[in-house]
């Protein structure tokens, strides 16, 4: 038996059930034992569709037989009918509709049961539609309630609407255009079928398919969009069982809600929206034939490319609607009605950031997913921002290799040869061909924000390469490149990444290539106060990598860490004059016994080798002194170092940085990994005192204008016991690094800006984190390490030298877009009740007169009695100190030999000499940066671009 005529009967079994024994409808038959009883079944689908063919007015038998006149060329003309034997329907006919004995019959009812059974096997249940949601889009809002993005599931952007929401006319329009007799069939209708059958043998062309709205439901949302006979009877049976289990307006709201109607959207709410922008509630009736038209086929009728058809289409709708005497004569008017502008939701940043609410919203709000149902999300990131973090972190991370020759071209982003070829050949074309080409190629990685340019000319002459490059703005420009190598891989219509220099003085305007960068890295804007996020950045790129480093990756944070340490000191009634030693310290394992090996003692070194004698905490903090740093462990915190690490550990998960501390020594120096956004928390605590805020994307989250989730403003943890006078002792030394520490290299921002730098082990991490008044910024750069290891940023790269040159376009654009630029508050109230100002030598700690030489204002805790609490030789005796300065006679110091700048701390005496390469315009800030003692180790010349896009004169 012919296997399309097996697929038809199969089909025609199940019709038959459904339209003469509906609540009776077998899914399995044996093929011997019932082969009768399908026979019988097959004849009476046969007698009831023959009574729908009299009801409409056709006489089957002359059909038939008009047919069999010319069946070769009736099959070639129909595509409906293509592959089929019209002899053996006839014979077909014959056997079960007009119950003719037939000898030698080709049909084989076992062969269609056994299709029959292996397609309705394991039929998904109707019920589970009753009060379905589908799923649907979420808004997400920024911080100035405007649209960031929407988030919704592939081929599921839409909002639900309630039927009783939808105008009558709307609704009329779809029955009329898709199911005039949806109220009164049981989820077939033998009459569309016949239209549809005839209409097929009439009109050869487009095939009608004559489903009704219920088994359209039926296909959208349990059996899929196959277009095979196994769909087919399946969508039969199940819409036969959906007419018992749902209401009709059900089955409707499920149908208006779940249809494709273009432009991007599912269901009546959204297209309203997309084609009138306005809510389906709002639609007329002719707008709404418009919509009910594009059922049929969204992309054949759709009104922007082919509006002629969307005309007749909206003549017929209507019509049918005339007809039906739900529309007048006068509402029946087939003219298009106005369009909104279409515009396809093309979002280019952001992308790290809507993850994160998605992950948050199911943690602060329980919902599992944001496409569940339609929710307005409104969230914490400025836009304008979020783009700025962005384009800095890829402008920085691609710098950093560039600079260091780390870079690796391994070809151009796209080629669109092809496009300009079409597009050249077409005449009514107004623009060159690669500028049209150019506007409309989507790159993959569709969140760098950096210029796409196509080449258009590579020449070779006496003096190299010329390249010459268009952007999407027309205007053509010489490339730039840093390799021969990449100017002879460059062919015509490559595109590729650029960035734009504007002409400067007798400068010619030119773009600059930029290549994907291997390194990755992130960044987040923290608000002090609220915790909102207002610009996180997760990685280079979200395309590249969805992983969002700012969140999910666990680094170690190297010396970022060390202010805990010194909190912990200062909690302890250390003050930032107190003395300690920076010179060489061994720590015993922890529960060490005399059998220890000797690997196992911990003997840390500073970044350059060196050892400085006694210094101030202050100064070991803002320059970022290991061995003081470890000292200061062992000797100032408690009465051991195993204890005094105890302290620090619980500060630490008081701060919420770890749920559980490692208890090793090299903890104090950034040895494990942290999160880059708790760390962010830890120092917006400083910058408030104490208060550390709940880091948050989402404010609030609506349904249907409800509010179903508010973010608590009062989310505020206080660390340290509210010690404020601590946290601000602490506050100022930070804001030593930039002044005269390892971040001098912006000593300018001190006034505004407290932070610190961070390198790990091996340069493999490298860190800078800053907060003004208003704001924490956290910048990591390193590699991913997903092959296990800990690959190196480079000899030399740290964290002021890699991460630091992104901070200050970061904060400047802090300042412009969200809170003034002002200098650093001093002590609050409750703070200043425990502090007193000192005028002191910032080398020593003693007492100086203000306004002297090197003098320096530092804040000092009281004692109970109101007296400074005098701490200075708590760790380190007078004697102790003296004996290592060597005779200290204020006009030299131990700080004396490497430092590169004597007038950090006011003294005016002349400079250091600077080495050569200092003389002159500099980049700004330099990826070299300032020799400090986090950088004393040689290190290859490194090519620097002159065009440094943070360049800065002295």
């Amino acid at each position: 038996m012919d296997s399309i005529l097996i697929k038809i009967f199969a089909t025609a079994l199940a019709f038959s059930q459904v339209t003469t024994r509906p609540d009776e409808v077998k899914t399995e038959f044996d093929a011997v034992r019932d082969r009768f009883e399908v026979a019988q079944l097959l004849s009476a689908g046969c007698a009831h569709m023959r009574k729908a063919f009299d009801i409409e007015d056709i006489n089957l038998d002359d059909l038939i037989a008009t047919a069999m006149d010319d069946k070769e060329a009736l099959s070639s003309e129909i595509k409906a009918l293509k592959g089929l034997n019209l002899a053996d329907l006839h014979v077909a006919y014959r056997q079960f509709c007009k119950v003719e004995k037939v000898e030698g019959s080709p049909f084989d009812l076992g062969q269609v049961t056994a299709f029959y059974n292996s397609a309705v096997k394991d039929l998904p249940d109707a019920a589970q539609l009753k009060h379905l949601r589908l799923p649907g889009t979420s808004v997400v809002l920024d911080n100035k309630r405007e649209r960031l993005a929407e988030i919704y599931a592939p081929n599921n952007r839409r909002v639900w609407v309630k039927l009783a929401d939808i105008p009558e006319a709307v609704r009329n329009a779809f029955i009329a255009a898709e199911d005039k007799r949806f109220f009164q069939h049981t989820g077939i209708d033998e009459r569309g079928l016949v239209r549809a059958f005839i209409g097929n043998f009439t009109q050869p062309g487009r095939p009608q398919g004559g489903s009704t709205i219920t088994q359209q439901v039926a296909k959208n949302l349990l059996v899929g969009n196959d277009i095979t006979y196994e769909r087919k009877l399946r969508e039969m049976i199940v819409a036969s069982r959906m007419e018992r289990a749902l209401t009709k307006a059900e089955i409707l709201e499920l149908y208006l809600n779940s249809i494709y109607l273009g432009r991007g959207a599912w269901g009546i709410e959204m297209a309203a929206r997309s084609y009138f922008g306005k809510p389906a509630k709002a639609l007329s009736a002719v707008e709404g034939a418009l919509l009910a038209g594009l059922a049929k086929g969204p992309n054949y009728f759709n009104p922007d490319h082919h509006p002629e058809r969307a005309r007749e289409r909206l003549a017929y709708v209507l019509g049918r609607m005339q007809d039906d005497a739900m529309i007048d004569a006068a509402a029946a008017q087939a003219v298009l009605p106005q369009l909104v502008e279409y515009r396809p939701t093309r979002r280019d940043f952001g992308f790290h950031f809507v993850d994160h609410i998605a992950r948050e919203a199911k943690v602060v709000a329980g919902l599992d997913t944001l496409t569940e149902s339609s929710y307005t999300v409104h969230s914490t990131v400025n836009s304008a921002l979020q783009r700025i973090v962005e384009a800095t972190l890829q402008e920085g991370l691609a710098r950093y290799e560039l600079n260091t020759s780390r870079y690796k071209f391994e070809g151009p982003e796209a080629n669109i040869s092809n496009a300009v070829r079409l597009i050249a050949a077409d005449p009514r074309a107004t623009e060159p061909a690669w500028l049209v080409a150019l506007k409309t190629t989507r790159l993959p990685l569709y969140d760098v924000h950096w210029e796409s340019a196509v080449v258009l000319e590579n020449t070779r002459g006496k003096r190299g390469h010329a390249i010459n490059v268009g952007l999407t703005d027309g205007s053509i420009l010489p490339l730039s490149t840093w390799s021969a190598a990449i100017q002879r891989g460059l062919k015509p219509y490559d595109v590729v990444y650029v960035q734009v220099r504007e002409a400067k003085g007798k400068q010619a305007a030119r773009a600059d290539l930029r290549i994907r960068p291997t390194v990755q890295g992130a960044a987040l804007v923290l608000g002090n106060e609220t915790g909102r996020i207002l610009a996180m950045a997760g990685g280079f790129s979200y395309p590249a990598s969805q992983l969002n480093r700012v969140v999910q990756s666990l680094r170690q944070p190297g010396s970022t860490l060390k202010p805990l340490t010194y909190l912990a000191a200062l909690r302890k009634g250390l003050q930032p004059n107190t003395l300690v030693m920076d010179e060489p310290i061994t720590l015993a394992p922890i529960g060490a016994t005399v059998y220890a090996r000797h690997r196992d003692f911990w003997s840390p070194k500073n970044y350059d080798g060196s050892a400085s004698g006694a210094i101030t905490l202050r100064r070991a903090l803002e320059n970022s002194r290991n061995l003081a740093t470890a000292q200061l462990l062992a000797t100032g915190l408690d009465a051991s170092a195993e204890r005094g690490l105890d302290r620090v550990c619980e500060l630490a998960m008081e701060a919420q940085l770890y749920k559980e501390c490692t208890r090793y020594y090299p903890f104090v120096l950034g040895a494990q990994s942290v999160r880059l956004i708790d760390l962010a928390a830890f120092y917006a605590a400083i910058a408030n005192e104490g208060a550390r805020p709940q880091p948050h994307a989402i404010e609030t989250i609506e349904q249907d204008g409800r509010p179903i989730y508010q973010h608590d403003p009062h989310a505020v943890s206080w660390i340290g016991l509210a010690d404020r006078a601590s946290f601000y002792q602490l506050k100022s030394m930070l804001q030593g690094v930039l002044a005269r520490g390892t971040a001098r290299v912006v000593k300018h921002l001190s006034p505004y800006v407290g932070g610190k730098t961070g390198t790990t082990d091996n340069s493999a991490d490298a860190w800078f984190v800053g907060f003004t008044n208003d704001v924490t910024i956290a910048i990591w750069v390193g590699y991913d390490n997903g092959d296990g290891g800990r690959r190196s940023l480079g000899r030399g790269q740290t964290g002021g030298k890699v991460a630091l040159p992104m901070f200050e376009p970061i904060v400047q654009a802090a300042w412009e877009l969200h809170a003034p630029k002002t200098a650093l508050n001093g002590p609050s109230r409750e703070a200043m009740r425990q502090l007193v100002t000192l005028s002191i030598d910032p080398y020593t700690g003693d007492p100086a007169p203000a306004g002297s030489g090197r003098a320096f204002t530092e804040y000092l805790k009281r004692d109970p009695s109101g007296r400074i609490d005098d701490t200075q030789f708590r760790i380190v005796s007078r004697a102790e100190s003296n004996a290592y300065r060597g005779g200290y006679d204020g006009d030299d110091g131990p700080f004396q030999p490497w430092s590169y700048d004597n007038r950090l701390y006011g003294d005016n005496r002349p400079p250091f000499p600077f080495p050569n390469w200092r003389l002159g315009p500099r980049e700004y800030p330099s990826w070299r940066g300032y020799p400090d003692d986090e950088d004393r180790l040689p290190r290859p010349p490194l090519r620097v671009d002159p065009d440094y896009f943070w360049r800065r004169l002295n």
